[in-house]
């Protein structure tokens, strides 16, 4: 039994080469972005991929390849029309928010400066003419600071290159990753050591259905989110709704800010548009309901427990991993902590079953 156990243990020549794959991969994080987020990508779309390419047309079935382009095609579509509407909704609106900010001035202003003065002696003392002036030689100004950006962007050409680059590189590796996505792994699973197949497959497999499930409800629980927010904040009179719920459902992937960050920005925003406290009533309630919505049912229903970590883990995760690593370190904070997290519990089961813990 005990020469068992030793079999199962790595041998320097394992932990060596473990030491120098790591070694190499952070060297290479600074390029390592758009292959991560094509990967990731790619993996909440393998499942779509593998439908597709086993549906028949005529007499032939679509295979992996045309299955792969739809996909990578239909995700572009989708965030290109997404930019294409939020982007000038958001100018817009704040564009609106800016005209009428002198307004929202005068008014808190006149509100707020003779409580000052009564309470504290204190007097508000902003121009909103001023402030106009300000906001109007700005705006006409604009085509200045166009040619200071067009004359920067010549300046860091090669910045610019390579950040265009990356962005291109994104499809073409995404392509190539759902098409040989089965391949790919089928090659991991030949290089692992056979002694330690059994339970490298079975851990690798808690993480899969782990991430996957966690991700695809996250996603769901975020998109659902945005459009409740966006919704009710419109129906609340909130001009700038559409930006404030999509900020606070795109974010809600990390526990508490995004409805943090949601409620800060509206409050901000219903100071400047509200006078009585009425309205800020269906404001403050469709933050009380989304959270109810949520916490109590969405997030129970779409994601559930998936990742087995407490929020508070969660974020520590990804602050680390920004602190260390980036961008790069933020996109595989909770992949890295969920592998992590299943490692502690098969550590653990082994330590309760072990002579260390038993006698």
């Amino acid at each position: 039994m005990t020469a068992k156990r030793e079999n199962l243990l790595p041998d320097y020549r394992v932990i060596l080469l473990g030491g120098l794959f790591l070694l190499v991969v952070y060297l290479l994080l600074p390029i390592m972005a758009p292959f991560l987020i094509a990967a990731i990508f790619a993996y909440i779309c393998n499942p779509l991929v593998d439908r597709l390419a086993k549906v028949r047309l005529w007499q032939f079935t679509w295979g992996r390849t045309i299955a792969s382009l739809l996909v990578m095609l239909m995700l572009i579509a989708i965030i290109c029309i997404l930019l294409l509407i939020v982007i000038p909704m958001m100018q817009r609106e704040f564009m609106l928010i800016m005209e009428k900010l002198p307004t929202y001035i005068t008014s808190l202003r006149t509100r707020i400066e003779p409580w000052l003065l009564q309470h504290f002696g204190v007097a508000v003392d902003i121009d909103a003419a001023k402030v106009q002036q300000v906001i109007s030689s700005n705006w006409k100004s604009a085509s200045d600071f166009v040619g200071k950006f067009l004359l920067a962007l010549s300046d860091h050409g090669l910045a610019l290159f390579a950040w265009l680059a990356n962005l291109v590189l994104i499809p073409i590796v995404l392509f190539y990753l759902l098409r040989d996505w089965h391949d790919i792994l089928n090659r991991f699973d030949q290089l692992l050591p056979r002694r330690w197949y059994a339970k490298t497959v079975e851990i690798a497999r808690e993480v899969d259905m782990m991430l996957a499930e966690f991700l695809r409800g996250q996603l769901s629980v975020m998109l659902l989110m945005s459009a409740f927010y966006a919704t009710g904040l419109w129906l609340s009179g909130l001009e700038l709704a559409l930006p404030i719920g999509l900020i606070a459902g795109l974010l809600g992937f990390v526990p508490y800010l995004g409805i943090g960050t949601g409620m800060l920005l509206a409050a901000l925003a219903s100071v400047l548009q509200f006078t009585t406290f009425a309205q800020y009533v269906p404001v403050i309630a469709v933050f009380g309901i989304g959270q109810m919505l949520e916490s109590m049912w969405l997030t129970p229903w779409l994601v559930g427990d998936r990742i087995g970590l407490h929020p508070v883990m969660v974020i520590f995760a990804l602050l680390a991993g920004g602190q260390l690593f980036g961008f790069t370190g933020i996109l595989l904070a909770l992949p890295v902590s969920a592998a992590i997290a299943v490692g502690l519990r098969h550590a653990k089961r082994a330590y309760l079953n072990s002579d260390i813990y038993l006698h």
